[in-house]
Order: structure tokens, then C-alpha cells, then sequence
């Protein structure tokens, strides 16, 4: 589990569930423009995310070397159980870098949006929760059409049907994988502050992201790049980068930095299934705002599918953990309660609430 530190943030259970979902939302939508933009002048997807990356390991231990905070020790206990997360988390990178390659955003957003009705119940089986009410599977089952009907308006979609699924099909399965161990493992290493996951996480992640930069090609893309714009080197080309272009760089090295942080906080607060759909309901307004100002992609039908996967995600009711629940569980509750009383009456606190207004995991 993550802590913070209560007598220097002094938030009560439920006022840290919203600012984890909030500050988890912004910094994924801020994220996701930067990066369009980086990608605009840049394009190179996983060169990028190295440099983020490794900006997010510099600004960690730069700020504990300055005293600012504090940061935990790196243990081949807490590697091993990381480093899997790592795997999954990078072959779901590669699987969506497929997705987009073979398909379109569309795509990717159907397979996103199957996830949290898949996590929802894997919850159950893993995680110690309840299984989804009535009305939260109806919600889930909603966004599923409303993410079909978008995708309905996809040519690839009309046009190779099952065939253009392979790859959105692996990143389902990987994308679900890594939500439910995710929120296995972040409540089951203790670590003595948010910086943990974050260092685990950014440590082990750049060199498969350097991997899959080879993979694609953006080494000689790069040359080629530098060649073109009269440089001698990649390095001489990087380096004469205008400065707007640098600015939007620093830019998406701070806020990969936020949302490494947020994330990470926001995935201990709620439950699997929560975390999953409130990054469905981030893509779905991010896609639909990218409609509103750039996009030329969706139809009236599109857009009206992406407000139906909207209205959805809010009747969404996040189960509550088991009443007979296992051990895991049990400790879940009484730590987001906040409560060190062993004996703790937790089968009292088994209402349904919305996805933000909980005191639960």
C-alpha cells in the first residue's frame, strides 16, 4: 500500500479519493495533449516516453538529494513483483503501438472500453469485492455499446470487421492483466511513500520502451530526420530542437512526472474496476473534445455514442469489498478508513456509493 503523510496533506478518506481521481484525470488529459503535440514535431512515441521517463527517475532522486523529500529504498523484494507489472504494462504499450498501426484510436477505445466489465469481475474473483450491482454492470454493459456504436463508424471496422481486432484483442487482455495486478500489488508492497511505485515503475520501464523504439524503426528515423534538417548527427539535430519544441518537451516530462504520481495514488484509492473505467471516461472526453476541435473522424451517431459511454460512467457504483471477505480485503478497508483498531466492524461499511464519493479502496 502507499502512504501519505495525513499531518502534512490533512485530508479526510473521502476528500483523498476525489483529489486522486481529480488530479489523476487532469494529468492524464494534459498528458495526452502535450504529447500530441510533442508527437507533432517529434515522432517518435517511444523515444518520447524514454525521456519522460527517465526525466520523471532525475526529478525523484534530484528532489531527495535537495532534501526536499523522501523516497524509498529500491529491494529485490518489491523488483520482482514490479518488474512483472513492468512486462505487462510495456506489452501493452507495444499492443496499442499495434492497434494504431494496424487500425485507428477508434479501435483502441472499443478495447478500452470492454476492460472495466472484464476487471469488474475479476475483481471479485482476485480482489475480495462484491460482484457489480445490477445497475453498475447495466452502466458498464452501456459503455460497451456506446463504444461499438462509436466504432461502428470506423471504415476499417466496416470494412475488415473481426480481422482489424487481433491486436485490439491482446491489448484488451493486457490492459486488464495490468489493471487487476496493479491494484494487487499496490495494495500488497508497502512502501513508506508515493514515490515507491513511481521509482519501480520509471526504473524498469525505459529499457523495454527503448526496446520497442528499435523495434519501430525511430533510431533511423531519427537520422533521417537529422539528415533532412541539415545536421550532421542526431544529437546535432536534438540540440538545435526550437525552443517552443523544448518547451513542450519539459512540459511532458513534468506532467508524466504528475501522472506517474497521481495514477499510482489514485489506483490505491479505488477499486480495479474504478481505476479502468475512469481511464475509459478520460479517453471518451478526451476523444471527444479532440472531435470538437480537430478530429474529423465521428459522425452525429459517433458523438451521440460517446455521450451514451458518458452517461454510462456515471451510474456506475463502485462495489464494496466482501463481508466475509479475505484477509486482504479486510486489511484493504481498514486501511482506507484510516483505522489502526484491529477489530474494526468493516461489514458495516458495504453501501453502494459513486466512483468518487467513497471511502473505499
Amino acid at each position: 500500500s502507499i502512504s501519505i503523510s495525513a499531518s502534512m496533506i490533512k485530508l479526510s478518506p473521502r476528500a483523498e479519493v476525489i483529489a486522486a481521481v481529480i488530479s489523476y484525470s487532469l494529468c492524464s488529459g494534459s498528458l495526452v495533449l502535450v504529447n500530441k503535440l510533442i508527437l507533432h514535431f517529434l515522432p517518435f512515441p517511444s523515444l518520447v516516453i524514454v525521456v519522460q521517463l527517465l526525466s520523471t527517475i532525475f526529478l525523484i532522486y534530484g528532489a531527495n538529494l535537495c532534501g526536499v523529500m523522501e523516497i524509498d529504498e529500491m529491494k529485490w523484494e518489491f523488483m520482482k513483483p514490479y518488474l512483472i507489472y513492468t512486462v505487462a504494462f510495456s506489452t501493452g504499450v507495444y499492443t496499442n503501438m499495434m492497434c494504431l498501426s494496424t487500425s485507428n484510436v477508434e479501435t483502441v477505445i472499443v478495447a478500452r472500453a470492454l476492460s472495466p466489465l472484464v476487471v469488474s469481475f475479476l475483481d471479485a474473483i482476485f480482489l475480495g469485492r462484491e460482484l457489480p450491482s445490477k445497475t453498475s454492470v447495466g452502466a458498464l454493459a452501456m459503455i460497451v455499446v456506446g463504444a461499438m456504436g462509436y466504432a461502428r463508424t470506423d471504415e476499417k471496422f466496416i470494412n475488415q470487421g473481426a480481422s482489424a481486432y487481433f491486436w485490439p484483442f491482446l491489448y484488451l487482455i493486457m490492459i486488464t492483466f495490468e489493471m487487476v495486478y496493479g491494484k494487487k500489488i499496490v495494495s500488497d508492497v508497502n512502501f513508506k511513500t508515493l514515490s515507491g511505485p513511481v521509482q519501480y515503475t520509471n526504473m524498469l520501464g525505459w529499457l523495454p520502451m527503448l526496446f520497442f523504439a528499435s523495434m519501430g524503426g525511430e533510431f533511423h528515423s531519427l537520422e533521417t530526420t537529422a539528415q533532412e534538417n541539415g545536421a550532421t548527427s542526431s544529437i546535432e539535430y536534438l540540440a538545435a530542437l526550437p525552443s517552443h519544441v523544448v518547451a513542450l518537451v519539459v512540459l511532458g516530462c513534468l506532467v508524466g512526472t504528475g501522472i506517474g504520481y497521481s495514477g499510482w495514488w489514485c489506483r490505491d484509492k479505488v477499486s480495479a474496476t474504478s481505476f479502468t473505467l475512469i481511464g475509459v471516461l478520460n479517453k471518451c472526453l478526451t476523444v471527444f473534445m479532440n472531435v470538437l476541435i480537430w478530429d474529423q473522424h465521428a459522425t452525429p451517431i459517433g458523438i451521440a455514442s460517446l455521450f451514451l459511454c458518458l452517461i454510462g460512467g456515471t451510474f456506475y457504483r463502485q462495489a464494496p469489498m466482501r463481508k466475509n471477505g479475505d484477509v486482504m480485503g479486510k486489511a484493504q478497508v481498514q486501511k482506507d478508513k484510516g483505522s489502526s483498531d484491529p477489530n474494526i466492524d468493516i461489514e458495516k461499511d458495504v453501501e453502494m456509493k459513486p466512483l468518487v464519493d467513497t471511502d473505499e479502496d
